[in-house]
């Protein structure tokens, strides 16, 4: 598997092996996990929310649950002001981000807790519907990859 792939490379997929051969045999689905995880992080239209944003968002829900390197993957992307986000002890409320911020933490991390009532929130800070389907899609994604992970982790033998 390339060391590209984010999800076989922070997976610890070793270079041979049965779970090597069985990724292998599946190697469509890691290009199509590549190309979301692209799509999602570095889209055409960012809207409200910037790549380097969206890699401090990811860095910091990848540490909040226990895959340091998988944010320290992400945080190699963030420059600027925007790197305070990743940090889990910042609201954003500094830049003017914390609906923002609170939301992906909420979905991340009590996504029983998210309703209908938490959109309008969203909307009265100024954030409008695109971006908030903006921000559902990187949370979505990141889910699915962080599993990806995290099972890919446990047939390999990785407990980090």
């Amino acid at each position: 598997m390339s060391s590209t792939n984010t999800a076989s490379a922070e997976g610890r997929v070793p270079d041979s092996g049965p779970l090597t051969h069985a990724t292998a045999y599946r190697d469509n689905i890691f290009a199509l996990t590549q190309q979301a995880e692209d799509a999602v992080l570095r889209p055409v239209d960012c809207g409200l929310w910037p790549t380097d944003l969206r890699a401090a968002l990811a860095a910091r829900l990848a540490a909040r649950m226990g895959l340091a390197s998988v944010a320290e993957r992400y945080l190699t992307r963030v420059t600027g002001s925007n790197a305070v986000i990743a940090d889990a002890t910042q609201d954003g409320a500094d830049l003017g981000l914390a609906a923002g911020v609170a939301i992906m933490d909420k979905v991340a991390l009590e996504a029983h807790a998210v309703t209908a009532a938490d959109i309008p929130g969203l909307q009265g800070a100024g954030i409008s519907d695109a971006d908030i389907v903006r921000l559902c899609e990187l949370n979505a994604f990141l889910a699915y990859q962080f599993r990806l992970i995290a099972g890919l982790r446990l047939l390999s033998g990785a407990t980090t």
